[in-house]
């Protein structure tokens, strides 16, 4: 019997009724349903249409509307991935039908259906179609359609839109395809393809440029942040991800910072501020002979601010303030997060770090004190970093003792570092990040001061109140470079080439909402090319994260990904000139990322500081030629957390390890059940995939430490997060840091925390170079939905099912793995 002759569950095909948009009633086309099914699970290994089928015809009843049939067959489909993860590809397909559907009714003004075959034919003319509706509605920019069409739609793919598992997808639809009234009618060809040419504008040779990034977009090679994927070739072409500020200690400076934060928000910017300069509770203020209450009063309101403009209502608005650890209001900034005391000095909603100098490390391993100053009595250690902050700031404790300096406190140092650490296990914040690895390792020295880094701990720019840094992000797919011989080098070097173009080409491109982010940008010309897909490339080599192996591949991924980025940075200079400020910049003297090690380990006397600086490649060619040549970009390197294009990608988010092999992930698109593919493969392979596998996993919580029939090698590769010595993630992070020009954002996992672990890990990271570090995540009381159709058992249950609830606050919750502030 063919599929399309495959008769409902209970044998009946007539006496049904579709609804369609205008309200009229036709009778139920099975043939068609069981065609569109037939067509989702063709070529998916270990999918068939029947439980499909016998799915959706259990959810269809007379009058049922023809959205509701689609998403009917969508959810069959999706009841069926916790069994085999394959299902996830086959409801991608059908939400694909459903929006080939809306997307060609919109456009031809009559009902239209199209199937992938006859789209394979199709797309060129609908990609016109589309191009010219979204020009016409001013979604798209209208010198989209001055490109040479013919060459443009000839280079279509579509079967690529055949690529996504359903996560990918229903991301894609709920919150990036163009729309408009509530109609999607963007194809997720001519998505990538719209980005693409957005990005190529002001290439020479456009056309070629543009399919050159979209081949690198549509086959997940590569992937731009979510601002470049919302906002390329728009009318608003804001495609910056991140924006650091630094805020001056007068009231024009602080509700000038609110303004630019709302306006860089609305189109979709993650906020770093840096609040240190404000004067602290107690101190004097001359114009009104009165003292001031300090800084946290002002976060209340930037808190605030970050709520109301929440992107353009795309995704959650956030930001991240930044305090010294010096300064006097530090231990109420400690308390922002609290869910206790006075409200008016909480911010809820806003993430917060601290800006910790090495001179404060220093002093809680030698149990010495510590002193905090308001910043208005001691302006200059705010631009100060390394020796010199060391010498001064031993100054003004002296000035303090000889009572010249009126509003300061002193404690130990190693008192006030635990009760950051029970603040950070407590509220997930402030997070903690180092300022002088930042500024000693920075190539751009000679012009300014990192203040502070962003939203998400992977950007190290300078600020001042003249420059807004602006950085511009996209992450290169790990999982695509690698091969069971180990990482295709040749691959890598392409992607990376063509990804350090695009990002340099957003620079110029962009739409700035402020004059202070535009001057910054083009003068220094910054991008942050990261990676995402390490764990599942760690899968495809067969290597544990906790393992010496998995170190020296994080070392190795990222000394070529570094090289390719530089040897791009200088090609582009040489093509379209250096960047304004590179004469005087450690790039101009030779010194790349690898060799400003030797600044910090200086800085800190030979002590305190274990980092590898090993190498492979011939570093010392490249060195010669960034010297002579010079570089297009003032940084070129960030790892970012990439939770939401590595969901479009189907892949684990940036360097993070497994958070568990099944659980069920709640963002702004829904409830999604995620399984880790690659320990299906494996369990296939060994004979032990069945449902008595699904139950235990479910009961467990994704992990296999508890199921005896598990061989130990396999529990060994698909450890998850809180199974891991975090210890192993510090020291694959610092192999890492040696080759990154700005940082990444490294999560830490603890199962079991307690200030002796915190504290040892915390140091750690420090006495590994690191720059900064993101969350620390606990265990929560969350778990994995413990139901779906089948119970832990394995068999039909009716128990309400337990999920991870979506987080309604506009920043990441601790115990909530996938953050999407930022990417």
């Amino acid at each position: 019997m063919s599929v399309e002759a495959m008769a409902r569950p209970d044998g009946e095909t007539g006496g049904i009724s579709v609804k369609d948009a205008d309200g009229n009633l036709r009778p139920l086309d099975w043939a068609r349903v069981a065609r569109v099914v037939g067509e989702a699970v063709a070529g998916i290994e270990d999918t068939s249409p029947g439980p499909v089928l016998a799915e959706t015809g259990r959810a269809i009843y007379d009058g049922i509307t023809t959205g509701e049939l689609a998403l009917a067959q969508i959810m069959a489909a999706r009841t069926l991935v916790e069994q085999e993860p394959n299902y996830s590809y086959v409801s991608a397909r059908l939400l694909l039908d459903k929006l080939r559907g809306e997307a060609l009714t919109y456009l031809a003004d009559a009902p239209r259906q199209a199937g992938q075959r006859e789209m394979a034919t199709e797309y060129p003319e609908y990609f016109r179609r589309y191009l010219a509706r979204a020009i016409e509605l001013e979604l798209a920019d209208p010198e989209l359609a001055r490109f040479d069409l013919d060459r443009i739609t000839a280079a279509l793919a579509p079967e690529r839109d055949l690529d996504f598992t359903f996560l990918g997808l229903q991301t894609l639809y709920d919150r990036y395809f163009l729309h408009h009234e509530g109609n999607r009618f963007e194809l997720p060809q001519a998505f990538f393809m719209r980005v693409a040419m957005g990005v190529a504008l002001r290439e020479d040779e456009r056309e070629s440029r543009a399919i050159e990034f979209y081949e690198l977009l549509s086959t997940f090679h590569f992937m731009a942040s979510t601002p470049t994927l919302f906002n390329a070739g728009t009318t608003r072409a804001q495609l910056s991800s991140c924006f650091l500020t630094t805020v001056d200690d007068n009231l024009d400076s602080i509700f000038q910072a609110y303004r630019n934060n709302a306006l860089l928000a609305k189109y979709s910017g993650g906020l770093g501020n840096d609040w240190t300069p404000v004067r602290g509770l107690g101190a004097h203020i001359k114009g009104t002979n009165g003292t001031s209450q300090g800084v946290v009063p002002f976060l209340k309101i930037a808190n605030d601010t970050a709520v109301a403009v929440n992107q353009g209502g795309k995704r959650k608005g956030a930001a991240c303030a930044y305090l010294e650890t010096w300064h006097i209001d530090l231990e109420e900034f400690l308390d922002l997060r609290k869910n206790t005391g006075d409200d008016r000095r909480r911010t809820h909603d806003m993430n917060t770090a601290n800006w910790v100098p090495d001179e404060f490390l220093r002093r809680v391993e030698a149990d010495a004190h510590w002193t905090l100053f308001s910043p208005d009595e001691t302006p200059d250690l705010h631009d100060l970093y390394g020796n010199a902050f060391a010498e001064r700031y031993r100054a003004y404790e002296a000035a303090a003792d000889a009572g010249e300096i009126k509003v300061f406190r002193r404690l130990r140092a190693v008192e006030l570092w635990r009760r950051m650490l029970t603040m950070l296990f407590e509220t997930g914040h402030p997070w903690i990040t180092f300022k002088d690895p930042c500024n000693l390792r920075s190539p751009q020295r000679h012009t300014g001061v990192v203040h502070s880094s962003n939203l998400c701990t992977e950007i190290t720019l300078n600020t001042s109140t003249d420059e807004v840094a602006v950085c511009n992000l996209g992450s290169v797919n790990l999982a695509k470079h690698v091969t069971g011989a180990g990482l295709d080098t040749a691959r890598l070097e392409r992607t990376v080439t063509t990804a350090v173009r695009m990002l340099d080409n957003v620079i110029d491109i962009n739409f700035y909402t402020i004059p202070e982010a535009r001057r910054s940008n083009l003068r220094h010309r910054p991008v942050g090319l990261g990676l995402m897909g390490y764990q599942d490339a760690l899968f495809e080599l067969g290597i544990p994260v906790s393992s010496p192996d998995a170190v020296s591949f994080a070392d190795l991924s990222m000394e070529h990904l570094s090289y390719h980025a530089i040897a791009a940075s200088v090609s582009l200079a040489a093509e379209r000139g250096r960047y304004e400020t590179f004469e005087g910049s450690s790039w101009s003297k030779g010194i790349l990322p690898l060799d400003s090690i030797e600044l910090l380990a200086q800085a800190r006397h030979g002590d305190g500081l274990d980092v590898d600086t090993s190498s492979t490649l011939d570093w010392d060619t490249l060195r010669e030629k960034v010297r002579t040549t010079g570089m297009r970009n003032s940084n070129v390197m960030a790892i970012a957390p990439t939770a939401t294009i590595s969901n479009i990608c189907g892949v684990a988010q940036s360097i993070e390890p497994l958070f568990q092999n099944l659980y069920v992930k709640s963002n702004m698109s829904g409830d999604f059940t995620v399984i880790n593919p690659h320990l299906v493969r494996t369990l296939k392979d060994r004979g032990l995939w069945d449902e008595a596998m699904v139950a235990d996993l479910k009961y467990y919580d994704g992990s296999l430490g508890e199921i005896d029939r598990v061989p130990d090698d396999v529990k060994r590769l698909y450890a998850t997060a809180f199974e891991i010595e975090p210890r192993w993630l510090v020291d694959a992070a610092s192999r890492r840091q040696k080759w990154i020009d700005q940082a990444q954002s490294l999560n830490l996992y603890l199962a079991s925390p307690s200030g002796r672990k915190l504290d040892e890990l915390y140091r750690h990271a420090w006495h590994k170079g690191l720059k900064t570090t993101y969350y620390l995540r606990t265990r929560s009381a969350t778990h994995v939905e413990k139901s779906t159709l089948r119970g832990t058992d394995g068999k039909l249950t009716a128990v309400a099912p337990t999920t991870v609830e979506p987080d309604p606050a506009p920043a990441c919750r601790i115990d909530d793995p996938d953050c999407e502030a930022c990417q």
